[in-house]
């Protein structure tokens, strides 16, 4: 429970809960291709439209699957890579070459909480229980208000439909709140989502009459009350 509360800590610092411009995104993605073009077509556009838009990569490390084409594309498109790789995955024969800058941390929990770190925004490619996990545990902590990071899906080929099912069934059943099904942004293509992304990130606007406090703004109003 304390290293958890640790990494929460940690993925909080470098930014805090305040929002700020989005200069460096976190993708989660598999580290297999997945059966259909459609999705290795989607991580090499993501990769190209952050170099389009003159932004950095945060991943996992590795060069299998969905992780290698989206690092390759930014990493030979001239902006800075991070991969975050736990000792254990560091042999090239278990997760392969890790493109530009390589951090090496102890294990899975410390990777995502240093992924979060170096990080202004995260995206989900489709991908197995690794990237599932990871973006489940972002959309929670930003429902803690650990982070006010946006959080985006891109959801190619309806990959996320059964998951966005769950998420509405979430809501009709009383366990997740009306507000906080929309807490992550949603979207077919990278230019679409890297848009809303940066909409999203856009500071939130002052209200001096939430509960007295002058100059809080509305997410920080709400942890208030919450």
């Amino acid at each position: 429970m304390e290293e958890a509360k640790q990494d929460q800590e940690k993925a909080a610092e470098g930014g805090g809960s305040g929002r700020g411009p989005v200069r460096a995104v976190c993708v989660f993605c598999g580290s297999r291709p997945g059966n259909r073009p459609s999705f290795s077509a989607a991580a090499l556009d993501l990769g190209k439209q952050l170099v389009e838009r003159k932004l950095d990569l945060v991943y996992g490390g590795g060069s299998g699957g969905l992780m290698g084409l989206v690092s390759k594309a930014v990493h030979e498109g001239g902006r800075h890579v991070l991969g975050v790789n736990p000792s254990a995955l560091l042999p090239e024969e278990v997760s392969g070459e890790t493109l530009g800058e390589v951090k090496v941390v102890r294990d899975m929990h410390e990777r995502k909480s240093e992924m979060a770190k170096h990080s202004d925004a995260f995206i989900a490619l489709p991908g197995g229980y690794g990237t599932i996990e990871e973006l489940l545990e972002i959309i929670t902590w930003a429902q803690l208000g650990i982070h006010n990071k946006p959080v985006g899906l891109l959801n190619v080929d309806g990959y996320y439909n059964s998951l966005l099912s769950l998420f509405d069934k979430g809501v009709e059943e009383g366990f997740i709140d009306d507000a906080a099904r929309n807490i992550f942004v949603l979207a077919e293509t990278a230019a679409e989502l890297l848009t809303k992304l940066t909409a999203a990130a856009a500071p939130a606007p002052v209200d001096d009459d939430i509960d007295g406090h002058k100059g809080d703004t509305a997410a920080g109003a709400k942890r208030k009350r919450s």
